[in-house]
């Protein structure tokens, strides 16, 4: 038989041991889990990350940055915050909202707690639109329920039937709880190519009139393009309540790039794949990309998406 004292001290070890394993401090350094309530963002760190791998969006960084600091801070904000992204293709809707995943769960796109939607893929008919309403609502409920600080990244809004992202109005909206589930701490990002020629065109009406181009501010855009969003049928916003409840709480516009951002891009692209940059192959690749206008060739017309692929034929 165990003698009284030994098995007390074994239950006691035990339970020590259990207790430690069970802390979150050790338990979360090989899970992931939800950030707890005091958690901030390290403003350096997202600025650092912005800068190295955001090229020509001066506005899409301003913005972005202090929206998400100042949402972040907040111990107790009164909704979600909820942006909405704006631009032609390769401008850098999708790097800003993989960089802003990140900064939140470290994991960014492959952690459990985001939550990224393709309209194409996951909404891709538009004859099921009350059961797409349906299947959404649960899973950002079932998920917020979760974990409190998750992130819901909508891709191809433009491609979106209208009406569907209006589903989701209770949540964004200014309620404390929606059946007993506070959503005010998780962040919503819409990204559209919508309104991309609305932006075009303001940035070449600056660079006409021979104003630079960091002199375009927010207040230049953001008025014209909800207004173009709200009345553009193929933009997944069109006269969605979420505008006219002002429930979105900026869009952010995505300049065109010019040639030397698409550099940029490629540089950035070849020290990520280990090769030092050859100013050659840097121009040869910025060549091969087309520009608009056509006379004047100022911004290229696919930003920096094919720079990629355009850099594999360089390889040696």
């Amino acid at each position: 038989a165990l003698e009284p004292l030994s098995v007390g001290l074994a239950i006691g070890v035990a339970s020590a041991l259990t207790g430690y394993l069970s802390h979150p401090s050790f338990y979360c350094s090989f899970v992931e889990c939800c950030p707890h309530a005091g958690h901030s963002l390290n403003a350096t760190a997202l600025k650092m990350h912005l800068d190295s791998k955001l090229f020509g969006q001066h506005l899409a960084k301003d913005v972005v940055l202090k929206a998400v600091m100042g949402f972040s801070s907040n111990p107790s904000p009164k909704k979600p915050l909820t942006l909405s992204l704006h631009g032609w293709a390769g401008t850098g809707k999708n790097f800003l909202s993989q960089i802003l995943a990140e900064s939140v769960h470290h994991a960014g796109l492959r952690s459990k707690f985001v939550h990224l939607f393709l309209a194409t893929l996951h909404f891709p008919h538009h004859d099921q639109l009350k059961l797409y309403q349906e299947q959404l609502q649960n899973w950002i409920r079932g998920n917020v329920s979760a974990c409190p600080h998750s992130i819901f990244i909508f891709d191809e809004m433009d491609k979106m039937h209208p009406g569907l992202i209006d589903a989701i109005k209770p949540f964004l909206d200014y309620y404390e709880q929606v059946d007993g589930v506070s959503y005010r701490k998780a962040i919503f990002i819409f990204l559209s190519n919508a309104g991309g020629d609305l932006i075009n065109k303001a940035a070449l009406d600056f660079w006409a009139s021979g104003k630079q181009r960091e002199d375009i501010q927010l207040k230049d855009l953001e008025p014209m393009l909800s207004v173009g969003v709200f009345n553009n049928k193929n933009s997944g916003l069109w006269h969605s309540s979420l505008i006219d409840r002002n429930l979105i709480d900026y869009f952010v516009p995505f300049l065109p790039l010019e040639h030397k951002h698409v550099k940029m891009c490629v540089r950035a692209e070849m020290h990520a794949r280990g090769y030092l940059v050859d100013e050659k192959i840097v121009q040869a690749v910025a060549d091969e990309m087309t520009f608009f206008p056509k006379e004047q060739k100022i911004y290229s017309d696919k930003g920096c998406k094919t720079v990629q692929a355009k850099l594999d034929i360089h390889e040696d």
